[in-house]
């Protein structure tokens, strides 16, 4: 479990799927994603979690995002490349009141220490879409930097976007947080 000033990075539960499930379904995170809704079943999303839940997994994380004593969101590094120092961050506040408020900055600055400090990463990148100003707005705070673009990649709601690509290296955060 790691504290921050907003947030606690903790393992999620079974409990928490229920909420998870709530936001799996709400078709304004589906567009924040970038993807196209679709209906989720609680199931499912159980099945999933009790999948991962018996196995060991070296090349991902995943931690619940709490706030406030309530799970508001997940997050976690995936693609861990332990030769190349690398992999990448994900994040998700389903929890429309905790959105803006620097809840998200807060985990993921737990999340880039963790990375940094306990993974011995050097660079760790992510993706979003170019509509996802908040998004954008908050990883720029967190000290990101664009790297790369996919001029209209996705179709989203009746347009095409472009993939931005980000990323942050070691020293980079650091010298920005130390």
């Amino acid at each position: 479990m790691f504290k921050g000033e907003k947030v606690v990075l903790r393992a999620s539960t079974r409990e928490d799927m229920q909420r998870q499930w709530e936001f799996e379904n709400d078709p304004e995170m589906w567009f924040w994603d970038g993807h196209t809704p679709r209906p989720a079943k609680l199931e499912s999303l159980l099945a999933y979690f009790d999948e991962g839940a018996n196995k060991q997994n070296d090349d991902e994380v995943s931690f619940a995002i709490e706030a406030d004593g309530r799970y508001i969101g997940h997050c976690g590094l995936g693609s861990i490349d332990p030769v190349n120092h690398t992999c990448e961050l994900s994040i998700e506040i389903g929890e429309k009141g905790y959105w803006g408020q620097g809840y998200g900055r807060d985990a993921i600055h737990l999340l880039l220490r963790y990375a940094f400090n306990h993974l011995n990463l050097n660079r760790v990148w992510l993706e979003t879409h170019s509509e996802n100003e908040r998004a954008l707005r908050c990883y720029r705070a967190c000290s990101f930097v664009e790297e790369g673009r996919l001029r209209q990649h996705l179709w989203l709601d009746g347009r095409f976007v472009d993939r931005v690509y980000m990323g942050i290296l070691r020293n980079e955060f650091f010298a920005r947080n130390p």
